[in-house]
């Protein structure tokens, strides 16, 4: 009987994990050892699920990018800025790109990855001209319009949501119970998905937000990998429904959008743009609103300013996603020879812009470390991204932030946070995965 060795498939995963985690993730912690800073953010305190912001300030102090050993690296507002709307930077860290063998090594196991977040077609990857297109498409139904029109379902879903809080008889995770099914929900209804199978959706975006992050475990990658796979094929049957019967939901809308010259979002276009509104409409919007009701809870002085002026609460949020932002970091990649205010970046190189640092910036933001709910240019802060990739549901998670923390605090006004929250272990992501409370009793 003839011996068969693995098919290429099986190959193709070990290859990916050595290039994307395994590999890296030695690289940087031989680094960290002999002192580099963006080393030690890599595989030092963001890894414990805290922001290390002196590293920031740190890397802020020698200069405003700075080039580390495997990298460039800033913290600084203005380079940040400038970073992610720059034409000659990729969104991404392209191994493909990598000349001579990595960059052969890299394309042949990508081909065999499922579709994520960082693999093409996402939006978060793509570049024009294909992200022009996509992008003008998903605007047409993604519109700050479209937006507007579901603040008053989502009012109507936190207030369902809080009545089964008010129900409820002492400690409840807020996490769980209230800032998870809220976007969830919104996100759901936008784009049809039927009410069975909110949960399992809920439960694709959870397992695979680490598939952002830097050095996962060969088994964590696996997990993730599969669960791209799961929802990928979930994805696939959801498309097939809006195409035989659709309905007046987004997702309809887009599978029946066309370009100026009747171009259509092809399949893979479709599935991939699909699950990452689906994903990032939640996945982030959990953060925010468990990162905003912690700095509320803990800042009371701030929370009676909103309640002598609801107007303020717009702001309050804008507020919230500069001093503890949903996503720390991004990545991008120079496709050609180039500059970042003055610094020479050559083709290749990788340059990583600390979001949550730039927010920081003291001279972009006056006492930064201050949680400030009046702050005139909070709304300055780059949790948004900036250029071309800023963020298509950036409007989306404003309304859903201010609704979400708004009405919470107007209904529970004694909510209490109790011992036991504790972070999500996701490096880029930044969140609760548990917020325990005591709601109190809830007003009218």
């Amino acid at each position: 009987m003839s011996r068969t060795g693995p098919s290429r498939p099986d190959l193709r995963r070990p290859v990916r994990w050595g290039l994307q985690h395994g590999v890296p993730k030695l690289a940087m912690a031989r680094a960290a050892r002999q002192g580099d800073l963006q080393a030690q953010l890599v595989v030092g305190q963001a890894a414990r699920g805290e922001v290390p912001h002196q590293l920031f300030d740190q890397i802020r102090a020698a200069g405003p990018l700075q080039r580390s050993r495997h990298a460039f690296v800033t913290a600084d507002h203005e380079a940040v800025r400038a970073t992610l709307s720059s034409p000659d930077l990729r969104a991404g860290v392209d191994l493909a790109n990598a000349p001579g063998l990595l960059g052969r090594m890299a394309t042949w196991a990508a081909s065999g990855a499922p579709l994520g977040p960082l693999t093409t077609p996402s939006l978060l990857v793509t570049e024009p001209p294909d992200h022009t297109r996509m992008r003008k498409l998903v605007t047409r139904v993604f519109s700050v319009r479209a937006v507007q029109a579901l603040r008053v379902r989502t009012e109507q879903i936190a207030d369902e949501l809080l009545d089964a809080l008010a129900a409820a008889s002492g400690r409840v995770d807020l996490v769980e119970a209230y800032c998870s099914l809220l976007p969830v929900t919104v996100i759901a209804e936008i784009l049809g998905v039927p009410t069975d199978e909110r949960a399992t959706v809920r439960s694709f975006g959870n397992a695979a937000a680490p598939s952002l992050d830097l050095g996962l475990r060969w088994t964590q990658f696996r997990e993730v990998e599969a669960t791209l796979s799961q929802f990928d094929a979930w994805l696939t049957t959801h498309l097939e429904r809006k195409r035989r019967d659709p309905g007046s939901d987004l997702l309809s809308a887009l599978v029946a959008a066309r370009d100026d010259d009747g171009t259509a979002l092809t399949d893979a276009e479709l599935r991939s743009t699909a699950g990452l509104v689906l994903a990032a409409g939640f996945e982030t919007t959990v953060n925010l609103l468990g990162n905003g009701i912690a700095l509320l809870h803990d800042h009371p002085d701030q929370l009676a300013l909103l309640r002598e002026d609801p107007e303020r609460w717009p702001n309050a949020v804008e507020e919230v996603l500069r001093l503890d932002p949903p996503v720390l970091l991004t990545g991008r990649t120079a496709v050609r020879d180039t500059d970042v205010l003055g610094v020479e970046v050559r083709r290749g190189s990788v340059v990583t812009a600390l979001l949550a640092g730039a927010n920081r910036d003291p001279k972009a933001f006056a006492d930064p470390g201050t949680f400030d709910v009046t702050r005139p240019n909070a709304g300055d802060h780059v949790s948004f991204s900036n250029g071309r990739h800023y963020c298509l549901g950036a409007a989306l998670a404003r309304m859903e932030g201010e609704v979400g923390l708004r009405h919470l605090f107007d209904r529970f006004p004694d909510l209490s946070l109790e011992p036991g929250a504790r972070r999500r272990d996701t490096r880029i992501l930044r969140g609760w995965a548990t917020l325990p409370a005591t709601p109190g009793v809830a007003s009218r």
